[in-house]
């Protein structure tokens, strides 16, 4: 089935949002593995498989619009060199996910394409999800302090 063609522009947009995504969620994770940090580890790369999820659907719905998915770009990767900034740098991954769902709700919408949008407003609550979780991590580093926080996540 044809695809229209600013739907496929959108989902390969969202493509490469999910591709940053699982590599800046990996590195973390295998940082906070490195520190010591298991909860976090797990916690930061169940996310990434999450969005590696994410990606394998978005490519199978550019292929059954008859697309071609781009998974050569990325966008820029925000690594944290501490646990605080790398909550802070998930969340605005998280955040600008978000965003850009909305408005692939909206194109998806407007070209009347039900199938995208459902897989769309899928994947929304997932990234509602994830930003919840990050807000309540940086909310329990603001209310405990940072050392308290890492004890937690050891």
């Amino acid at each position: 089935m044809k695809g229209n063609p600013k739907v496929l522009e959108k989902l390969n947009d969202l493509l490469a949002d999910e591709l940053t995504a699982i590599n800046q969620y990996m590195v973390h994770s295998e940082m906070c593995d490195d520190w010591g940090y298991g909860k976090l580890h797990a916690a930061i790369e169940k996310r990434a498989i999450s969005e590696m999820k994410h990606a394998e659907s978005l490519i199978g719905r550019i292929l059954f619009l008859e697309g071609r998915p781009i998974v050569s770009e990325l966008k820029k990767i925000h690594i944290g060199a501490e646990i605080e900034a790398i909550h802070r740098n998930d969340w605005v991954a998280e955040r600008d996910a978000i965003k850009s769902y909305n408005d692939g709700l909206k194109i998806a919408s407007q070209a009347a394409d039900g199938g995208t949008h459902e897989l769309l407003k899928s994947i929304l609550k997932d990234e509602e999800d994830h930003i919840d979780w990050l807000e309540a991590q940086i909310e329990q580093i603001k209310q405990m302090g940072i050392q308290i926080y890492l004890t937690e996540q050891i």
